[in-house]
């Protein structure tokens, strides 16, 4: 009999199988896509001190490792429903229904649009998309791009697509509207990606973006801006232009940009089509969290993690007994973040099923998982440690 059911076959969803596992539990992971690693399949990037992290590498050690002890792995399953009964979580799937008394929902994250005109066109497609296809199935996008959107994803799958020899032409922002608002607006934007000025190239670059953590010198940083934008690994970042329409008849042609005020109103006049043969749009990520909705889950909003999160606890226990999530569902982190976010719900899952001598693994566990945070080089959100202090609050407050 299955002690626990995961959904998700990434680094949460693996790293917990494994705890689990270790600890005598019968373990069943499932994941709709064909190949398990979640997001590690796509990544590829040296690291600060120069050692290069290979997802699919990272990927194949935890595979292994699960396999090793037992763990039974399913592909190409969708979950279609799931709830609660006397016998524990009935998860009704593609091929068939699933019952385990403990459930681990590591879903993931999914990408945010930015629209603007054209984006429907053959040869846009989301920056995620270019990095999958990319990296794990070798497949050339095109030979000359566009990224729409400037963010601590794009930045840093620019990077991979470059080492793929794929060339990016620019990174420019979108065109401001109901949707791109934040997106489209430089001195956001450049508050945001200045967090990532230690990871740039070049002394100079580290130095600029160092400078550019201080308000007052942001808006002076964004009327200085060069027209032609700073070149991060061979890739024009263009915080003054934006993307105002990609243009094609049957597929994508050419990108008209324009130049942004420093407020990011497009300047009258200043348009003018860029060639291209592929577009990727980068609107970000948020938590997936439908099925922990489906389940009955509370959720709070939480900007600092990505947007609507299911309650938890340091443990990542929910309220409902025998439900845990872990992983991007609880909140956009890297994915050394997620894998330990699956040892801390495996050990937890151990402890609901009390199996002895868990409690000791688990307290050292969240002590881990908070250092691994602490030592993070990449953020997608910069106060997301206050973000988790107060859902434990939250949660502190009203299950405790």
């Amino acid at each position: 009999m299955t002690d626990v059911l995961i959904v998700g076959a990434g680094p949460a969803g693996l790293s917990a199988a494994i705890s689990c596992a270790e600890r005598g539990l019968q373990v069943q992971v499932i994941d709709e896509f064909m190949r398990p690693g979640g997001r590690l399949l796509g990544q590829l990037y040296q690291e600060p001190d120069g050692s290069w992290w290979n997802g699919i590498e990272e990927a194949a050690k935890l595979q292994d490792k699960a396999a090793s002890l037992g763990v039974e792995l399913q592909l190409g399953i969708s979950v279609i429903d799931l709830n609660h009964s006397d016998d524990g979580w009935m998860v009704y799937t593609s091929t068939g229904i699933l019952k385990a008394p403990a459930l681990l929902l590591a879903t993931g994250a999914a990408e945010t649009a930015c629209p603007i005109p054209g984006w429907t066109l053959p040869g846009v497609m989301s920056i995620g998309a270019a990095q999958v296809m990319t990296n794990v199935h070798r497949v050339r996008v095109g030979m000359r791009g566009v990224i729409v959107g400037i963010n601590v994803l794009s930045m840093a799958i620019a990077q991979e697509l470059e080492l793929a020899g794929i060339r990016i032409a620019a990174m420019v922002l979108p065109a401001k509207n109901m949707i791109n608002h934040d997106a489209g607006d430089p001195r956001k934007v450049m508050q945001s990606i200045v967090r990532l000025g230690h990871l740039a190239p070049s002394p100079l670059l580290r130095l600029g973006s160092g400078l550019m953590r201080y308000t007052p010198l942001q808006s002076l940083g964004l009327h200085l801006y060069p027209k032609g934008g700073f070149k991060v690994w061979g890739i024009p970042v263009q915080l003054r232009k934006a993307a105002v329409e990609i243009e094609g008849i049957e597929k994508v042609e050419s990108v008209r940009v324009a130049n942004l005020s420093p407020d990011g109103n497009i300047v009258p006049g200043t348009s003018r089509s860029l060639p291209v043969d592929f577009v990727c749009m980068a609107g970000g990520l948020y938590p997936l969290a439908e099925l922990a909705a489906v389940a009955g889950c509370p959720f709070r909003y939480i900007p600092e993690l990505g947007g609507h999160i299911p309650l938890h606890n340091a443990r990542m226990q929910t309220p409902l007994a025998g439900l845990f999530v872990a992983g991007n569902i609880t909140g956009i982190e890297s994915a050394k973040i997620a894998a330990a976010q699956g040892t801390v719900a495996g050990l937890s899952i151990a402890a609901f099923h009390q199996v002895s001598g868990t409690e000791e693994d688990l307290r050292e566990s969240i002590q881990n998982l908070r250092i691994t945070r602490a030592k993070a080089s990449i953020q997608f959100h910069p106060q997301v440690a206050e973000g988790r202090q107060r859902l434990e609050s939250i949660y502190s407050e009203n299950f405790s």
